[in-house]
């Protein structure tokens, strides 16, 4: 192997964004010299996985993360030398056998509830799933049409939405199952705030309150979404909500407690699910500036993504500082940054 590093011909990784996917997710390298005669590719490795090349030249590459690839050093060898190692997080696959459409849901212990949802009006042998701490996958409940949002409240009782006939279950921790509220339109996302009051997204164009006596209010109206509504509420004590429409330009709305609805970020394709970090800073599944993935927002402008990946539905943290990651068909779980540090 000729491993020049330290002459003028040897390439050198300067900058890389996102420093965390999913596999299938693209980042992009800058550097110097990472083309040798400016018309060879080099070879990116991740750990010993080579990436897919999608666009190259000799400050720029396009990478795509191979399946089999684990967090650890990225290299890039282009003959002339190979560049120090640039650290890179992975997600690692729990299960591709679901079809999760909105975020999953985290219990107190860690365990990982997501569901089987199905195409509107199917039946699936079942329909949500518990996924332990050392990512065993087991059947949790049965029989439920189009499971789409899930939620804990204050005492660990799992709350899920269907989009099929607008219901609200309450579940137990034994999978005992009730009827919470009826008649929410097209349910999906949900919710709960400090007070216990759970509000629910129709995604025709209406957010539900419901208190804990089981009264249900209008909180606020928006945009129709033409998939769902997915919701968080924030450490400011104010709701959040994305709903993807066909616009490639849509918004994260920050709803107040009196239900007044302002604009927090706009600038996203197809925002879906949203989670707050300990730290209290907002992420989406959704779109920006055309990359795919998870992105980091703040008020006004800034928005920054941190995770790249493809088909991403929601995401949720947990109690060991790790991101789940839901696409349309898996769940992938990434184990970010140490404490005192930001998670991405």
């Amino acid at each position: 192997m000729n491993n020049k590093i330290g002459t003028s011909e040897s390439p050198q990784i300067e900058k890389m964004t996102p420093q965390a996917a999913i596999p299938g997710g693209e980042i992009a390298i800058w550097g110097k010299s990472l083309v040798p005669n400016g018309n060879t590719q080099p070879a990116v490795k991740f750990g010993g996985q080579p990436g897919t090349i999608l666009l190259s030249s000799s400050s720029r590459l396009v990478v795509r993360v191979p399946e089999g690839a684990v967090s650890g050093n990225l290299t890039i060898d282009t003959g002339n030398g190979i560049t120090a190692p640039a650290e890179i997080t992975v997600g690692l696959p729990v299960t591709d056998t679901l079809h999760p459409v909105a975020n999953p849901a985290i219990d107190a212990e860690g365990n990982i509830y997501t569901t089987f949802s199905g195409s509107r009006g199917q039946k699936v042998p079942v329909s949500v799933f518990k996924i332990d701490t050392q990512h065993v996958v087991k059947p949790f409940l049965s029989d439920l049409m189009n499971p789409t949002g899930l939620a804990f409240d204050a005492e660990g009782i799992l709350y899920i939405s269907s989009r099929m006939d607008g219901t609200i279950f309450r579940v137990t921790p034994d999978a005992q199952r009730s009827v919470y509220a009826e008649g929410m339109g097209t349910a999906t996302g949900l919710a709960f705030d400090k007070a216990g009051n759970l509000y629910v997204g129709d995604r025709t164009g209406t957010i539900f309150k419901i208190n804990p006596e089981r009264q249900i209010f209008v909180f606020a109206t928006i945009e129709p979404s033409v998939s769902a509504y997915h919701l968080a509420f924030g450490p400011d004590g104010n709701l959040y909500v994305s709903g993807p429409t066909t616009s490639s330009y849509d918004q994260v709305y920050q709803v107040s407690p009196d239900g007044m609805v302002n604009t927090f970020y706009r600038g996203l394709g197809r925002p879906q699910g949203l989670a707050f970090d300990a730290a209290g800073n907002l992420y989406a599944a959704a779109s920006l500036s055309g990359r795919r993935g998870i992105v980091r927002l703040s008020s006004g402008n800034s928005a920054e993504l941190v995770v790249s990946g493809n088909n991403i539905v929601g995401l949720a943290f947990t109690p060991r500082r790790s991101m789940v990651v839901a696409t349309n068909n898996s769940l992938i779980e990434l184990f970010l940054g140490i404490e005192g540090k930001p998670l991405i």
